[in-house]
């Protein structure tokens, strides 16, 4: 920002090759601005629900019986996770596409036994390919002329990676990509399931022995008519290209299975360009398991999500070097909030599943996790709104409150969504934390429901005793979130669970949210088989209502989808006085003749059973209504 009278240093943009083009986006605020860019280079990609939960990773789980043995460890120590994840050495001397037999003689076994937990495994197939005569993959790339070519245009461009001598699929081709899509299918991909998922590493791409640790900025590509491109055209846009394909070949795959229902795909890159959110989650690389690398993931995440990337995530206790107990802890209470959870490490370092650290901090990364399901519808829907609108899912203080001058410094506290505030714990030794409020704006503690002092002039920053089991989070009075609090063994688990709401009333007693849910695998929801539901708070009524429809995508009224989900808590924050009676009535029930087990009856008015709690929360006890059906609650204060 530019105040009058001041002036300002020179910007100078430089390219080595080509045009650069300035996108000016007018905003004039930051929900604008995010708008505006997700209209030129699309918005992110919907994830499947699992993907949203806790991923598992290390370099390398080393064999069948290791996998199964985590997997096993995490339902012994009661802990959720949806997605266990195997690095380079699964493979055939790093031949990807394959599997060492040694290690892991029967994949598809492995991979059906992590699935009928609920679960899904991800593989790594890195864009680099051996040269080995041999190695299908190889020779079949070589035969076609589908590798990057060296500068002379003609022999294909080699260079080292971890398989030793390699060569670089040609993305930008569309025969190659089309061509590389394939080798994901069922039939050339044979050991692998529709449970089995796609991580896509060093597509920079990183060449181990050339300048600068990447590929020669005069090595050439084709297009699929023959033209040639010199990669320095390309450099930035490989790994986008790249992605496309891998993309494409998880649709083929599933519609191998059937050609109607098709399963969305879910894909890490490392690598990505303006677009790559509408294909992969992207994580930050390989940090350090240091204090300051937890603190630096905030405001990269932030920044991350604000450039129109929302699916992002850091390595959950550092890639390199040992977290002790207590930085294990605090990165697992700060990563529980990233977008995208996983936790990773380098395979020098010490195993560090979340229960070998003693039996304290097992207990902490439990809380935490738990913490990080309870919170997965209200994730799903936020990556809903992503996907229709553009809006980031998590987003720093002045994106919601663009006026705060105050605000537009503040790193270590964030917003999730338009309804939570989080300030993780990211110093050693920390005994408290400085927790900024932004003004006009009730807040509660959202693990006491204590309302939290406020202003309406300025943000104040509070002084929040902590211990090590402390996450501070806070609800945004006038916003309704819904969560989930059975905890089970990961996200499939949960399908018909019922929800809680939580109703944060602002000064006025109003408040507002939505929950989205589909069958949280496929892309029906684009033929409109999903639920948007509405709820507000206004007058001492709470309503149930369907939500605007999208653009270019049916009513789901006009569909058969259905969700029996019920609400069986609702939590009321910053009611001023103790209610003389709650009521409920049905004013249209589910869809006629779907279910005749779960009709219900319109115009009856029913009494609920309430409570009321510490600091004066009131828990409405049973509503027994549904989450996909119109209804009305008074909350009689009179």
């Amino acid at each position: 920002k530019v105040l009058p009278g001041e002036t300002t240093n020179s910007v100078k943009y430089r390219s080595e090759v080509g045009i650069v083009n300035l996108f000016f986006m007018p905003g004039p605020t930051p929900a604008a601005v995010q708008s505006q860019h997700s209209y030129l280079t699309g918005t992110g990609f919907l994830p499947p629900l699992f993907s949203l939960g806790h991923n598992q990773c290390r370099w390398n789980y080393r064999s069948t019986d290791d996998c199964l043995d985590v997997d096993t460890g995490f339902d012994t120590h009661n802990i959720p996770y949806d997605v266990l994840w195997l690095d380079i050495e699964h493979t055939d001397g790093k031949k990807y596409f394959t599997w060492d037999h040694h290690n892991f003689p029967k994949p598809k076994e492995l991979l059906n036994k992590i699935a009928s937990h609920g679960r899904k495994m991800v593989t790594i197939t890195d864009p680099h390919v051996k040269r080995e005569s041999g190695y299908h993959v190889h020779d079949e790339a070589h035969a076609k002329g589908f590798y990057v070519k060296s500068s002379n245009g003609q022999s294909d461009f080699e260079g080292h990676c971890w398989p030793g001598t390699s060569s670089w699929v040609d993305f930008y081709n569309k025969n190659a990509r089309d061509w590389y899509a394939s080798k994901y299918s069922f039939g050339s991909y044979t050991e692998s399931t529709p449970d089995t998922y796609t991580w896509v590493d060093m597509n920079e791409p990183s060449v181990f022995n050339a300048h600068q640790v990447t590929m020669d900025r005069n090595a050439v590509h084709h297009t699929a008519d023959g033209k040639q491109v010199a990669h320095k055209y390309l450099h930035n846009m490989y790994g986008h290209y790249s992605l496309m394909s891998v993309f494409e070949g998880h649709i083929l795959r599933s519609r191998e299975i059937s050609p109607t229902k098709i399963n969305r795909p879910f894909i890490l890159t490392r690598s990505f360009f303006a677009g790559s959110q509408r294909y992969a989650a992207m994580w930050t690389g390989d940090n350090m398991a240091q204090w300051d690398h937890l603190k630096k993931s905030l405001p990269m995440l932030q920044t991350l999500s604000i450039s129109n990337f929302p699916f992002t995530g850091a390595d959950i206790g550092g890639f390199f070097f040992n977290p002790d107990a207590e930085l294990m802890t605090r990165w697992f209470q700060a990563g529980i909030f990233y977008p995208f959870c996983r936790a990773h490490a380098h395979l020098e370092t010490k195993r560090r599943e979340p229960w070998l650290m003693g039996e304290e901090t097992t207990g902490h990364i439990r809380d935490a996790l738990a913490l990080r399901y309870t919170l997965l519808p209200y994730y799903y829907t936020n990556f809903w709104k992503s996907h229709t609108s553009g809006a980031p899912v998590i987003r720093p203080l002045f994106y919601n409150f663009p006026t705060e001058e105050a605000l537009f410094d503040e790193q270590n506290t964030f917003m999730v969504g338009d309804g939570l505030l989080v300030r993780p714990v990211i110093d050693q030794g920390a005994s408290s934390v400085s927790v900024v409020l932004p003004p006009q704006t009730q807040w509660y503690d959202f693990n006491t429901g204590a309302m939290m002092p406020t202003t309406s002039s300025s943000s104040i920053s509070v002084d929040v005793p902590v211990t090590m089991s402390s996450i501070p989070v806070y609800l945004r009075g006038g916003v309704i979130i819904p969560t989930k609090h059975r905890l089970r063994r990961s996200s499939a688990g949960m399908a018909f669970d019922p929800y809680t709401l939580h109703v944060a009333l602002d000064a006025d007693g109003r408040a507002s949210g939505s929950v989205f849910a589909d069958d949280s695998l496929s892309f029906d929801y684009q033929q409109g088989l999903y639920t948007d539901r509405t709820f507000t708070f206004l007058g001492g009524e709470l309503t149930n209502r369907p939500s605007p429809t999208v653009a270019g995508v049916p009513d789901p009224a006009s569909t058969t989808y259905v969700s029996t989900n019920k609400i069986d808590r609702i939590l009321i924050y910053g009611l001023r006085k103790v209610p003389v009676a709650i009521t409920v009535q049905y004013d249209q029930g589910l869809k006629a003749g779907l279910n005749a087990a779960n009709t219900v009856k319109t115009d009856a008015v029913s009494l609920l059973q309430f409570e009321m709690l510490d600091n004066g929360v009131v828990s409405i006890r049973k509503p027994d209504v549904y989450v996909d059906a119109e209804w009305t609650i008074y909350v009689n204060l009179e």
